[in-house]
């Protein structure tokens, strides 16, 4: 009931169940976060601590203890008005200095508990290393601005941009919103470990969701709180209630919302609408990463006009510096194939050309420019020749290797051909390309019973094209007109 209550943003349920757990003696953490987020609610400062007391540490559950406690604790005492509030953060390292992230909260407590000099003194203290870190800092720049500190809001906002190094990650390009209430600043840490959990590979989907929907029920006017459970939702299997989430009534939902709402559109089917949504998202900011997402999502839709729109706008915002030399060099590639998706060779070639000339080295750019050739018999020597420069930079590369066997294959070259296929395979069984390819290769040298295995197992990935491709070669064997393209 507890975990279904979650789950369904019933509080009423959840606060119940937990409840009855706690007076039943299983003190479990997801019950003890409910109790805690209700009591903060009402402004029960003596019944959020005694619930954040009432629970032993287990060893399976200290890391997440240590996250979560000193916060709890800090925030607590910042709505009962205790003295030095951010000592429980200051103090969760021991005798060794706490992490960036934690004593960047510290310093928001400071902020929150009307202490601004003493934040702004702590955060020059401390390096935002990290993406937690860099996330905190940015909401704690927002808050010493609003109390006032200009200066150090500006000095703290330019070390955040050099700790990212230029990443737009998702979460800095929320609006600012400044801390000012211990249930905003409980919200706030919440959502960030929710969204961290969210977003990693293999992260903890229940925890995740947990902590979201804490935030949520602490704070719903919270850009960061509403971002973050709507990944959780997601990646818990809740698509329909992550994009109401990013749709629920409000009129002023930030662009980076306004792109999360459309890759859920175009997940579950909608891709006109998640392209048209896209756009208008990236068109209302100028942040880089913005227009790759609707670039994606055109694709996505095979809207070639809309995918050439973004990548024509990406361009536009491009310099001469390396990084931004190498990007134009990805998207003369990514123009290409859309190009080469309208059958115009001559239009996609020149695009080509001009990725090579501008990444020499560049493998990826290397093998798409010698693999887009040699699959339309177009300048087979020097396609070859730009292949295996390909996989002389990059030979653990699956997609490369593949592409020099595949090579191989075409120019008659079958022996050599097979043992790259079966590295290339070996590295990814579940791309039916590849496998393909290497079925072709064994027909080719005369393994025919090799050759029908690998077809049916790459029948079992196959897109409806390639299917009926392998069902005629299953019958009739390898023909020119049954060939892999």
């Amino acid at each position: 009931m507890l975990e279904q209550a979650i789950q369904a943003d019933d509080l009423p349920a959840a606060r119940s169940a937990a409840l009855r757990l706690w007076q039943g003696g299983n003190r479990r953490l997801d019950a003890q976060l409910v109790l805690v987020v209700d009591a903060m609610r009402r402004s029960d400062w003596k019944g959020a601590r005694d619930y954040l007391n009432g629970r032993s540490d287990k060893v399976d559950s200290s890391a997440i203890a240590k996250l979560i406690v000193p916060a709890f604790h800090s925030w607590i005492d910042v709505g009962a008005r205790e003295k030095a509030p951010e000592r429980h953060l200051l103090a969760s390292a021991g005798k060794g200095r706490p992490e960036p992230a934690l004593a960047l909260e510290a310093a928001l407590v400071e902020a929150a508990a009307n202490r601004p000099a003493d934040a702004a003194t702590l955060a020059a203290e401390t390096v935002p290393t990290d993406r937690m870190s860099q996330l905190v800092a940015l909401r704690l720049a927002a808050t010493l601005a609003a109390a006032g500190d200009a200066a150090a809001a500006d000095a703290l906002r330019g070390r955040i941009a050099l700790a990212a190094g230029g990443r737009e990650d998702p979460m800095l390009l929320l609006p600012e919103q400044p801390v000012s209430t211990a249930r905003g600043g409980m919200a706030h840490w919440l959502a960030l470990l929710g969204d961290s959990f969210a977003r990693v590979p293999g992260g903890n989907v229940k925890l995740s969701l947990l902590f979201g929907r804490a935030a949520w029920w602490l704070d719903d006017r919270d850009w960061a709180v509403r971002s973050a459970l709507a990944e959780s939702l997601d990646r818990n299997g809740q698509q329909g209630d992550a994009a109401a989430l990013l749709t629920s009534g409000r009129a002023d939902i930030p662009p980076v919302l306004q792109m999360r709402r459309a890759e859920l559109m175009a997940d579950a089917g909608d891709l006109a609408g998640a392209t048209a949504l896209a756009e208008a998202a990236a068109k209302a900011t100028p942040a880089r990463s913005m227009l790759v997402r609707f670039a994606d999502i055109a694709r996505r839709a095979d809207d070639r006009e809309a995918a050439a729109r973004a990548y024509a706008a990406l361009e536009a915002t491009l310099g001469d510096g390396p990084d931004d030399r190498a990007l134009r060099g990805t998207l003369l590639i990514a123009r290409a194939e859309l190009r080469l998706q309208a059958d115009d060779w001559d239009g996609a070639s020149a695009l080509i050309e001009q990725a090579v000339a501008l990444r020499p080295d560049d493998a990826a750019v290397l093998n798409f420019a010698g693999y887009s050739a040699i699959e339309r018999r177009k300048n087979v020597d020097q396609a070859l020749a730009r292949i295996e420069a390909a996989w002389r930079a990059e030979p653990q590369n699956a997609a490369i290797t593949d592409s020099l066997g595949w090579a191989y294959f075409l120019t008659g070259r079958t022996a050599d051909a097979v043992p790259l296929l079966e590295k290339a395979q070996a590295s990814a069984p579940g791309n039916a390309v590849i496998v393909e390819h290497l079925g072709d290769a064994y027909w080719q040298a005369g393994r025919r019973f090799q050759a029908r295995y690998t077809w049916r197992a790459a029948a079992l990935v196959a897109d409806a094209d390639m299917g009926a491709r392998l069902a005629a070669k299953l019958r009739d064997g390898l023909t020119a007109a049954t060939t892999a393209p």
